[in-house]
C-alpha cells in the first residue's frame, strides 16, 4: 500500500514556493489516493494537473497500482486549516460547533488558534451587531455561504 506520509511529501516538496497548499490528503486501502489542494490567490486546474502529474511521475504502477485525483478545495468543502480561515477574511460563513449550534456571519478575523464572526440582525427596524469568537477545537466545520 502506498503510505499517506510519502504523498504528503511528495505533495509539498510539488507546491514548496508557491501559495498553494494542501488542505487534505487520503489514501484508501486499494491505493485510492484524493488530494484536495487551496491557494492564497486561486487554484487552476493547471495547478492540479501540474501536481497529479508530478505525484504520478514519482510512483511506479508496475510496481504498485493507484487511483490519483488532485482537486481544488471547492466552496461547498469545509474549512479545515486555519489558513483557509485567514484567506477569506471578509466572506460570509456558516459556523456548525461541536454542540450542533449553528452561528452565520462575516468572518472578521483569525489566527492559528481560532476565529471571529460578526453577526448582524435587524428585528422591527433595531440593528444589533454581535461579535462570536470560537476556538477551532469547537468546531464542526464552517462553510463559506454561497449567494446566487
Amino acid at each position: 500500500m502506498i503510505s499517506e506520509q510519502l504523498i504528503k511529501d511528495l505533495t509539498n516538496q510539488h507546491l514548496e514556493g508557491t501559495d498553494r497548499f494542501a488542505v487534505s490528503i487520503a489514501v484508501r486501502p486499494d491505493n485510492r489516493i484524493r488530494i484536495f489542494i487551496d491557494s492564497d490567490s486561486r487554484v487552476l486546474i493547471e495547478h492540479c494537473i501540474e501536481l497529479s502529474k508530478f505525484i504520478e511521475s514519482q510512483l511506479d504502477r508496475d510496481v504498485e497500482d493507484f487511483e490519483l485525483n488532485v482537486s481544488s478545495s471547492g466552496l461547498d468543502q469545509p474549512y479545515r486549516l486555519s489558513r483557509q480561515y485567514i484567506k477569506n477574511i471578509g466572506r460570509e460563513v456558516s459556523v456548525l460547533q461541536k454542540d450542533n449550534s449553528k452561528t452565520e456571519g462575516t468572518l472578521v478575523a483569525a489566527d492559528e488558534v481560532g476565529f471571529t464572526l460578526k453577526q448582524i440582525t435587524k428585528v422591527k427596524k433595531v440593528i444589533t451587531e454581535n461579535i462570536h469568537t470560537f476556538l477551532y477545537s469547537d468546531i464542526k466545520e464552517t462553510k463559506e455561504i454561497i449567494k446566487i
